[in-house]
């Protein structure tokens, strides 16, 4: 990643947050279960809401801080990969979502990395820690529901 701007880092992220939200949306449109499938829309309304928070963050219409560290539980790291599909079930959209939720994590704390305004550190730094609250979820819940059921 070679941004040459501060507003070209933000696109960037926006970018990334409106395909996360559609991601969700349809993955959402494909599970047969209504609790998840409500889990999956209410993520992606979560999404869209960090692309405003961008959106208003790049107008300078507002500023976001990093967060406390969310703890990791680590489940997902080592299960193998899923692709989302029409079939999934529910242990695999779970997999996928912690891996998409970790992926993004890691996404911001590399964009937190690749600049020096402690502003834009910050705000990067505490995205990062919603995608971690999102992956605890749902490591939480597959912990409560496929683990113990094993």
């Amino acid at each position: 990643m070679n941004f040459k701007s501060a507003n070209e880092i933000l696109d960037f992220a926006i970018q990334k947050e409106e395909e996360a939200a559609r991601l969700y949306k349809d993955l959402a449109a494909t599970l047969n279960r209504p609790d998840m499938k409500e889990v999956f829309e209410s993520f992606a309304k979560e999404e869209m809401g960090h692309k405003a928070k961008l959106i208003e963050v790049k107008s300078g219409e507002r500023m976001i801080s990093a967060e406390k560290k969310i703890f990791d539980l680590k489940i997902g790291d080592s299960l193998v990969d899923v692709k989302p599909s029409p079939n999934l079930d529910y242990q695999h959209a779970l997999i996928f979502a912690m891996k998409a939720e970790k992926a993004a994590y890691k996404l911001y704390n590399d964009l937190a990395q690749a600049t020096d305004d402690e502003n834009l550190k910050n705000l990067f730094l505490g995205l990062a820690q919603e995608e971690a609250k999102h992956k605890l979820r749902f490591e939480i819940e597959y912990d409560d529901q496929i683990l113990t059921e094993n």
